[in-house]
């Protein structure tokens, strides 16, 4: 029987099967020995070794898509991250970080601006452009009066999707709409896996239907970019690649060099300030950071 780890705490590794709902299991020993650990999102196959209480053994890991560091997940087709336009306001430095994190990983990245009913058309569409111009799709939300909830399920269809945001951002309503319509063993996914000692906040995966997933990561307020240096930083803002080699100076870092033209193109209002202030933030932060 093969299904998809949807949450692994304590050992016990829970397995959504398609069709039969939620097995609890425990890897074979095979694993241990061979220093593999399954993954959130890992597809396996498993041996059920008791129908009606509904447990078994996992006795094979199916190859893998992809593997993230942060979350330690497997198989994620891409990320959604959530910020609100107003209440509170985005911060706009954890959002880059979090691009870049993303882009590192070669996970696609969309972005999803919550509570459009809290502020007017023009900061909308100016915090819209912003990202769009980037090369960013960006969605536009409002969980309060649910609209653009059925673009966003389109977007999620038959994907497993790890969904992030800082606190009060509306991930949890956006994500409680998105369950509103699912099939009744999602009931089954809650007591099964939140009762007792299982009740600690870890990252797990939530059926919506068919073959569509979505990761809740627990929330994040701060990120630190780190393990590369800071003349890559630039390789993940994509407003910057199309100036690459053409400054005066080859190797141009974009911050300080004269005949730069990342700073003209800034200058005539062609790439965002909002972004090129964190690049050079993040730039600086990097440059500073400890050597061991």
């Amino acid at each position: 029987m093969q299904g998809k780890i949807v949450k692994g705490i304590a050992g016990f590794y829970y397995v959504h099967v398609l069709g039969y709902g939620i097995y609890e299991c425990k890897a074979k020993g095979i694993f241990r020995k061979e220093n593999i650990k399954p993954l959130v999102g890992d597809n396996v196959e498993i041996d059920v070794i008791d129908s009606d209480e509904k447990k078994g053994n996992i006795n094979k890991i199916l190859p893998r898509l992809n593997e993230l560091i942060r979350p330690a997940v497997s198989n994620i087709d891409q990320a959604l991250i959530i910020f609100a336009v107003a209440k509170p306001r985005p911060h706009f430095n954890l959002l880059d970080r979090f691009l870049i994190m993303m882009q590192k990983q070669k996970v696609p990245t969309i972005i999803c601006f919550n509570k459009t009913d809290l502020a007017d058309d023009e900061e909308i569409n100016s915090i819209q452009k912003i990202y769009k111009d980037c090369g960013y799709q960006v969605l536009l939300t409002s969980a309060a009066l649910q609209k653009g909830m059925e673009e966003l399920r389109m977007i999620l269809k038959d994907k497993t999707t790890a969904v992030a945001g800082p606190s009060g951002v509306g991930k949890s309503s956006i994500i409680n709409i998105l369950q509103s319509n699912i099939e009744m063993e999602t009931a089954e996914i809650s007591t099964k896996i939140e009762r007792g000692k299982h009740t600690t906040r870890h990252t797990q995966l939530i059926h919506i239907d068919g073959k569509t997933y979505i990761m809740d990561t627990p929330g994040f307020s701060s990120l630190l970019v780190e393990d590369f240096q800071k003349e890559e930083l630039k390789d993940y803002f994509p407003e910057l690649n199309e100036y690459e080699g053409l400054c005066r100076f080859q190797g141009c870092s974009h911050t300080h060099e004269p005949g730069c033209k990342v700073k003209e193109a800034l200058e005539q209002g062609k790439i965002s300030k909002l972004r090129y202030d964190n690049y050079i933030e993040l730039y600086n932060e990097l440059k500073d950071k400890r050597r061991y």
